[in-house]
């Protein structure tokens, strides 16, 4: 699918194969506060959950993607939560997992691919995202694709005994309506 590649990645569905690799990002307490996790995963969850990946957007109300390098190497994934098709939106998440392999353009292509997926394809008109106050990487990279800051949760996220604040950005799909 040619909606789904770009010019540094591509994107591509779940496959049974990327049990070691989900087990990993799953696990690496190094970036929870991202997931909001604190428990780590089983490789038995994450094989049920690679089982049922197969579902519909419709159904499930999410999609993780596996964002890929020209070398067919995972990198990352990215994800569309919070599906709600009644009002046509949905959230964004990304991560690019080490760092080798960050700011070479991977997180923008797949962040491209997958807005212009969810306007064409998913018929969405808006998308939003979470970012941490202190993820600067992130919030360059929502803000150089067009999303606009539209709030601070303030003491939003407890994290190693002290709250941080939370931005909301949003990308409305002005070229259809």
């Amino acid at each position: 699918m040619l909606t789904l590649k770009g010019e540094h990645t591509y994107l591509r569905a779940l496959e049974p194969e990327d049990l070691a690799f989900i087990h990993e990002i799953e696990n690496d307490e190094s970036i929870w506060e991202i997931s909001n996790t604190i428990t780590p995963y089983s490789k038995y969850l994450i094989k049920q959950y690679l089982e049922h990946s197969h579902k519909d957007i419709f159904e499930v109300k999410q999609l993780r993607l596996v964002i890929c390098n020209n070398t067919h190497h995972a990198i990352g994934m990215i994800d569309v939560f919070d599906f709600d098709y009644k009002n046509r939106r949905a959230g964004i998440g990304i991560l690019v997992k080490d760092s080798k392999n960050r700011q070479k353009g991977h997180g923008k292509d797949a962040l491209q691919l997958l807005t212009n997926y969810c306007f064409t394809h998913l018929d969405l008109h808006q998308l939003y995202c979470n970012i941490s106050e202190d993820n600067t990487a992130s919030l360059s990279l929502f803000k150089s694709q067009g999303f606009k800051e539209i709030g601070l949760k303030k003491d939003w996220n407890f994290l190693n005994g002290q709250y941080k604040n939370e931005y909301l950005f949003q990308l409305i799909n002005t070229d259809v309506y």
